[in-house]
């Protein structure tokens, strides 16, 4: 009878301590990380099924221990994308996912980056690949229909700044926090009317110069030739048309300027019939607050900078110079 007894005990305790083993085997020892490893955890998904993505992944060791800490500890864990990329055991795991410590992508959209730009951007991220933001960027203007009725993409008006962005917000989602940003910085200079002019106008600044000292400058050369009836003669515009024909190949040709597209400004007078790329705030100032100038040209100082002139004659000039400083006269 003792022995008996002896022998349920000495069982019952080596179950203790084999459950003991295992639990510490699948909850307290790290897994070690070769290298490092993306988990998408969906909403919705089941304890279990977060487990089973987890072992899957080689992050932890057992899906039972992690059952079983969960039935133990009782958190919501919270879907999203998480990296793993150091060594960490199960309870460590479990604390990140009931924090909600999900991976972040940064994008980071320079001032001047077009919608091409910013969907080649969007796709090294990995948060959307070029068609999808393009289709958005292209297609849902509701966005932005209070401010420019005219719109025909979101061109202009996703400002461009760095954006923490997590695989648990959608591509419209995303596109929207770019547009508030628009938004609060307009806003915050004052612009609150004739908006499609005014960005219209500080896209085509943007992408004449990186100056700051020089976009109200530029400004004023286009608003001077917009009141006497001038061709903006913008190369640019000229850039986007092509690209808006898929026919751009990093230079400009005689096709290009002979293009019948409404954004050649060298065929057409005034302002392009939208903007042409994502200006910044400087710029925006710049074509709400251009410079009071009689400036009708300028032209490249080939040192990051501009020579401008107030007749074709002065301009003729610095166009001279400039072309002996890039060696193409002598």
């Amino acid at each position: 009878m003792i022995k008996a007894l002896f022998k349920i005990v000495f069982a019952c305790f080596l179950l203790l301590v084999l459950a003991a083993a295992y639990l510490t085997y699948g909850l307290l020892l790290p897994v070690a990380m070769p290298q490092a490893k993306l988990v998408q955890l969906r909403p919705g998904s089941s304890t279990r099924h977060i487990a089973n993505e987890l072992k899957n992944a080689a992050v932890i060791r057992s899906v039972p221990a992690f059952l079983l800490l969960h039935y133990w500890r009782v958190q919501p864990l919270k879907a999203g994308e998480y990296l793993f990329d150091r060594r960490a055991n199960a309870l460590e795991v479990y604390d990140r996912l009931a924090r909600g410590d999900i991976y972040v992508h940064t994008l980071v959209i320079p001032e001047g980056y077009n919608l091409w730009d910013i969907a080649t951007a969007m796709d090294t991220a990995g948060l959307a690949t070029r068609n999808e933001f393009l289709q958005i960027a292209t297609q849902d203007v509701s966005l932005i229909a209070d401010l420019d009725p005219t719109a025909k993409s979101l061109e202009g008006y996703l400002f461009p700044d760095t954006y923490a962005f997590t695989r648990t917000q959608s591509l419209p989602e995303m596109v929207a926090v770019m547009v508030r940003r628009f938004r609060q910085n307009a806003r915050a200079l004052g612009l609150v009317s004739d908006v499609h002019r005014v960005v219209t106008m500080a896209s085509i600044v943007e992408k004449e110069t990186a100056a700051p000292e020089e976009r109200p400058l530029i400004a004023s050369v286009y608003y001077n030739r917009l009141t006497r009836r001038m061709a903006f003669g913008a190369d640019p515009t000229v850039v986007y048309a092509a690209l808006l024909a898929g026919r751009y190949t990093g230079v400009i040709h005689e096709s290009n300027l002979q293009s019948d597209s409404p954004y050649n400004t060298y065929k057409n007078r005034g302002l392009p019939p939208g903007p042409i790329a994502n200006p910044g705030r400087a710029s925006l100032a710049a074509a709400m607050h251009p410079a009071q100038t009689d400036y009708l040209y300028f032209v490249s100082d080939n040192n990051g900078h501009h020579r401008f002139a107030r007749t074709a004659e002065e301009h003729d000039r610095n166009v001279m110079v400039y072309r002996r400083a890039a060696g193409t006269v002598r």
